[in-house]
């Protein structure tokens, strides 16, 4: 039991550190230059995540249902779209506006949208990850309690490592954009950065769907 458990939490760890969930990070925190900030946004990021694999955890494990898989893979194409979406927001965010001959850097979102968008995201990318989760709890524990219980030892540590992911990055991001020239490139490499493997996922979920038997 203790060995699952401690096992649920390293792979909550390592789940903080799958690419969408960093590039998705990575945009948001770009728009801000306060560690305290990133740490909110890797915290409800976090939250929204850990909650939703959990509320899904006890629906299947309680009702005994399965995710299909045309399901799991509509549930990959909202993760694309919510990277394409961030991915565009920051580009937007970092147009080259002027007043006159003065630069003005990118623009940054209000904290509290910054917070709804970063727990929203962390929704989404439950939702997408949670049937993978579930059925590897459900593996390594012998009882559906055990099961819900590496669940939620699983979210902690997403959460603790997505917290400090944020405050990690939140350092040369801060740094790279001290000037407004350079504050704008970091937003809109982050917004790019986004947006392409935002499409790469849809073009991948797309194609599964066209041709389950292939994918």
């Amino acid at each position: 039991m203790l060995t699952a458990v401690l096992l649920g939490f390293a792979l909550g760890v390592r789940h903080a550190f799958d690419p969408d969930h960093v590039i998705a990070i990575t945009a948001i925190t770009s728009r801000h230059r306060s560690s305290w900030t990133a740490a909110w946004i890797g915290a409800s990021w976090g939250l929204g995540h850990s909650a939703t694999i959990f509320a899904v955890g006890v629906v299947i494990i309680a009702l005994r249902i399965a995710i299909p898989d045309s399901f799991a893979n509509l549930l990959e194409l909202v993760v694309g779209l919510v990277l394409v979406g961030l991915g565009i927001a920051n580009l937007v965010a970092s147009r080259p506006e002027t007043a006159g001959r003065t630069l003005v850097p990118a623009k940054r979102a209000p904290l509290r949208a910054t917070l709804a968008r970063s727990g929203l995201v962390g929704f989404a990318h439950g939702l997408a990850g949670s049937a993978p989760v579930v059925l590897l709890a459900l593996a390594a524990m012998r009882t559906p309690s055990a099961a819900l219980v590496y669940l939620l030892v699983f979210g902690v540590g997403t959460l603790i490592a997505m917290v400090g992911f944020s405050l990690t990055v939140s350092v040369p991001l801060g740094a790279l954009g001290r000037s407004p020239r350079a504050q704008r490139l970091v937003t809109a490499s982050t917004g790019m950065l986004s947006l392409t493997f935002g499409c790469f996922i849809l073009f991948e979920s797309g194609s599964r769907a066209a041709w389950p038997a292939v994918g």
